[in-house]
């Protein structure tokens, strides 16, 4: 299915009945990320939405850095929702979908049901770790740069993206990136929601998220650190859950689907 979200199409998937749940997915991926998760929810009765967000897929991708502020992808969610006349949804994230997540969790909580956040924590508590998570995040620095990020990504067969980012999907995410040219878009989520003085500067004024919440980290994550999940609590004023991982490394929705289909299954009211 495709829809128009102010001007921009926004392409998303839907399988199964009953409550909703969308599935938002990160850098560099798009909503196969959810390839075990959304047969595992539709199974269970759940409405299973699958967007390709701005800049990925076959999903639109505008020329403007500041289209890829969090106020337009919230609003693609929205959209979405709006156009399946759903009320209130269960919202799951991973990476920069997690931070969509968080965000939409903040911002219009009255659309939210539960809410999980797989990988990343919630925006001020990643702010709070300081220095050792400014440490595991000096990519974020780099994606600043137009071009320079794009080469050290793709260049001698992408041979940094593959290094870097351990993806185990890493042939089919690259062929994504090449037919649809997807990086530079992709790269301008960092570069719309990450600008370096953001990370030092005040905090952004966000409301306590209301939703029932569950935060996932994994102990193999090369990227995020343990306290930027754990300090997700002071932020959420419903009720929180947190279920740390042993091993698998950042990408658990494809790593461990097992694992990450029983704790959803176990955490999302289905009626």
């Amino acid at each position: 299915m495709q829809i128009d979200s102010g001007g921009v199409e926004i392409h998303f998937e839907v399988t199964g009945e009953g409550r909703p749940v969308v599935l938002l997915h990160g850098f560099p991926d798009s909503g196969r990320l959810w390839r075990h998760q959304a047969p595992a929810l539709a199974e269970a009765g759940f409405q299973v939405i699958v967007p390709d967000l701005r800049g990925y897929g076959t999903s639109g991708q505008p020329a403007d850095v500041e289209a890829y502020s969090f106020l337009f992808l919230a609003g693609d969610v929205l959209a979405i929702l709006d156009h399946l006349g759903i009320e209130k949804a269960h919202v799951v994230g991973h990476d920069w979908g997690s931070a969509l997540a968080w965000t939409i969790g903040s911002l219009v909580s009255d659309r939210v049901d539960h809410l999980v956040a797989i990988s990343v924590g919630h925006p001020l508590a990643f702010r709070a770790v300081g220095i050792e998570q400014l440490e595991k995040s000096w990519y974020m620095l780099l994606f600043q740069f137009p071009g320079v990020a794009e080469r050290w990504l793709s260049d001698d067969g992408w041979a940094n993206l593959r290094a870097w980012s351990h993806h185990p999907d890493a042939d089919a995410v690259i062929a994504d990136l090449e037919a649809n040219g997807s990086l530079t878009p992709a790269l301008n989520w960092y570069r719309a929601n990450i600008a370096p003085e953001a990370l030092v500067g005040p905090p952004p004024d966000l409301p306590l998220v209301q939703a029932t919440t569950m935060g996932i980290w994994s102990t193999g994550d090369f990227a995020l650190t343990e306290q930027q999940m754990r300090g997700s609590a002071d932020f959420v004023s419903g009720p929180w859950r947190y279920e740390r991982i042993e091993g698998p490394g950042h990408w658990m929705p494809i790593e461990v689907p097992d694992e990450i289909n029983r704790l959803l299954l176990d955490f999302l009211p289905a009626d």
